[in-house]
Order: C-alpha cells, then sequence, then structure tokens
C-alpha cells in the first residue's frame, strides 16, 4: 500500500518560506499605506487651496473682497462661501472625520492638523490672506504633503 502525504519536512520547510515572504511583505504594505495616506492629504490641500481661490473669486465678482472666514458650524463643511458649502469634510472643532481635525481659531487664523499614522501635521488657515500653509518645524513626512 502506497500513500501519497506531504512528510512533516516538506510542511515545516513550506512554512518557513511563507513566513519569510510575509516577513518581507507586511513593512512594505505599511510604507504603501503610508504613500497613501500622503497622497490623500496632497490631493485634500490641493482641492483646498482650490476652493479658496474659487470662493474669492466668487467673491470678488460680487464686489467683496474679504476672504473665507473659517470654518462653518455645520460639521460636514470644512469652509462656507456665501451661498454654498465649499468642501465637504467633517471638520467641526472637536470632532474627526478621516484624517482632518480643527484644532483651535485665533483671528484671523485657524488651525487644523492631518493625521498620518502616529504623525500630526499642522496647518494654519489666515483669513487676511487666504493662505492655507503648513506651519514650520514639523515631522519630516509632514514636509511630504507640500512639496
Amino acid at each position: 500500500m502506497k500513500k501519497n502525504a506531504f512528510t512533516m519536512i516538506e510542511v515545516i520547510f513550506v512554512i518557513v518560506i511563507l513566513g519569510i515572504l510575509a516577513a518581507i511583505a507586511i513593512p512594505k504594505f505599511a510604507v504603501t499605506r503610508k504613500d497613501a495616506q500622503v497622497a490623500k492629504g496632497r490631493s485634500d490641500i490641493a482641492t483646498i487651496r482650490s476652493a479658496i481661490l474659487s470662493e474669492r473669486q466668487s467673491r470678488v465678482v460680487k464686489g467683496e473682497t474679504g476672504w473665507i472666514s473659517g470654518l462653518s458650524d455645520n460639521t460636514t463643511t470644512l469652509f462656507t462661501g456665501d451661498d454654498n458649502n465649499l468642501l465637504m469634510y467633517g471638520m467641526k472643532a472637536g470632532t474627526a472625520s478621516g484624517h482632518w481635525r480643527t484644532t483651535d481659531s485665533d483671528e484671523p487664523y485657524v488651525h487644523y492638523s492631518f493625521q498620518i499614522n502616529d504623525v500630526s501635521c499642522a496647518f494654519t488657515y489666515d483669513s487676511d490672506t487666504g493662505k492655507f500653509e503648513l506651519d514650520s518645524d514639523q515631522d519630516a513626512i509632514c514636509d511630504k504633503l507640500v512639496e
């Protein structure tokens, strides 16, 4: 009688090979996830800046010269325009949706943070100049958001 089966040595050999492959692949996936979060942040920042400029142009056409003042009271919007919401994000102070959070406000500045894993990147919106910028002296990964 002949049995067709794997020996214990063959099974252990396969398990060792799978372990080595997993040890190589798992760190690569972590780096890929962080890169995806940076790409999302870069896209969000570009969208935020574009929306600020677009609303400014709408205001100039109406004869107003001011920039957007800051956050909406609505929990689903980032900035509000005169008659419309510019961006739909959950960014009400003290709450979080996705990676963005509001931290505080001191006229004319509104402060935000973007979370990438355990790193928080601070941004400031200046309602006098309309600039949405990364604060200085932060983790190197934060610099990747505005490169």
